[in-house]
């Protein structure tokens, strides 16, 4: 599989992936629909592997056009028009998960934008979610980098130039600022406490279509993904949905059944035969986070803890007596770790009390703190247990 930048310009490939090849890739490596002479659009600026991909064209049913899914390989399915598929009023309104919806988008619609991007050599389009009402909008790095104008478009149609205040790659999230009036602002809620099957709601604007934002629903498919990409950071802590994104959707909300962000819609996976229906999102509370350090200093700091290694897997739990953790292969000179008593071979299995079972759930957890924190690890060593008290420390340059 591979993760598509929801841009459609990208040339095409020329060839045809193998079946097999179902890894994360960048676009630039792919097209997203790799058919022979197929006629691109314009894409979302020049991004990162992340980014939201047609992989929901169900979502445009509401503008009434007709859109075909499926995985291509052998028939297309075509979808009727809406008018042709409509329920009656009153049993559309008979129906109370309905009228839920219905308040929810009323009121998220006007806090999503649409960001048109131009940079050097493209033109696109992305999404973004008001989270301040001065006017700071909180996006996905990718749609906004190396980006020479961005213009913010209200779900009222109205205009207005966006500068950047600042962006991360690591976490893939960016905020840009809005001069004018009070604006309507989303309420951000908490990834915390999500959980499988639970309704999932993502608000984008898909393909730089006129008309405000768009809405889909689906479910929390999964929680705690990880995507990787071969050329750039691997997103951590991701949370999965089958709720349709397409193109332009990157920067989003998802929403949780209240109507609160839970996520950042970010990225969809892509196979040689289309887009898998599987869409990602980063947890709000990251995202969130980085958002504040970048409104107020214009940066993001990165926790460092020094040490490097892998997650215990089964057929290492049995010679290190614990059945999950971070296994230390590795340990940076003059680090955090290195002055708390790690060792090479430990196994980190807690942080303040909460349960580590990965290096990237280590991460994750490291990525909430800041230098100077002091936390606590509980460390599996030559079979036993403890605890450390390490005080972390900001993640150096030559590092990032």
């Amino acid at each position: 599989m591979e993760l598509d930048d929801g841009f459609d310009d990208d040339e095409p490939t020329g060839q045809w992936l193998p079946p097999d090849d179902r890894l994360w890739r960048h676009p630039s490596e792919v097209a997203a629909f790799p058919w022979p002479d197929a006629t691109r659009r314009t894409r979302e600026p020049r991004a990162w592997t992340t980014a939201v991909l047609a992989a929901a064209i169900s979502s445009l049913l509401t503008t009434g056009l007709i859109a075909a899914s499926g995985g291509f390989r052998n028939k297309t399915t075509v979808v009727r028009s809406t008018e042709s598929v409509a329920l009656p009023v009153a049993q559309r309104s008979a129906s109370a998960g309905n009228n839920q919806i219905v308040d929810i988008a009323e009121r998220i619609r006007p806090a999503i934008v649409q960001l048109d991007v131009d940079t050097a050599d493209s033109k696109g389009s992305g999404s973004g979610v008001m989270i301040r009402s001065d006017g700071e909008i909180l996006t996905n790095n990718h749609v906004v980098q190396d980006a020479r104008s961005i213009t913010v478009i209200m779900a009222d149609g109205k205009e207005y130039t966006a500068r950047v205040v600042g962006a991360d790659a690591d976490t893939d999230i960016a905020v840009v600022k809005i001069d004018g009036p009070q604006f309507a602002t989303a309420p951000l809620g908490s990834a915390d406490g999500l959980k499988v099957g639970y309704v999932a709601i993502a608000v984008g604007s898909p393909l730089g279509l006129a008309g405000g934002p768009s809405v889909s629903v689906g479910v929390i498919s999964a929680l705690g993904r990880q995507v990787d990409s071969r050329s750039g950071p691997s997103l951590l802590d991701m949370i999965q949905t089958d709720a349709p994104i397409a193109p332009g959707s990157s920067g989003g909300a998802l929403l949780d059944s209240s109507g609160a962000v839970v996520g950042v819609t970010t990225a969809i996976a892509v196979s040689d035969v289309g887009a898998e229906g599987l869409g990602f999102a980063t947890p709000i509370d990251i995202a969130r986070d980085v958002a504040d350090q970048l409104i107020n200093t214009g940066k993001v700091v990165h926790v460092w803890l020094g040490v490097e290694g892998e997650d215990v897997t089964s057929q290492t739990a049995g010679d290190l007596g614990v059945d999950a953790g971070a296994l230390v292969r590795k340990i940076r000179t003059g680090s955090p770790a290195s002055q708390s008593g790690i060792a090479v071979r430990d196994v980190i299995t807690s942080i303040d009390g909460k349960a580590i079972r990965s290096m990237a759930a280590l991460v994750v957890a490291l990525r909430l703190r800041h230098p100077g924190d002091t936390a606590t690890l509980g460390i599996v060593h030559d079979g036993k247990t403890k605890t450390v008290k390490v005080t972390l420390a900001e993640r150096p340059k030559t590092l990032t």
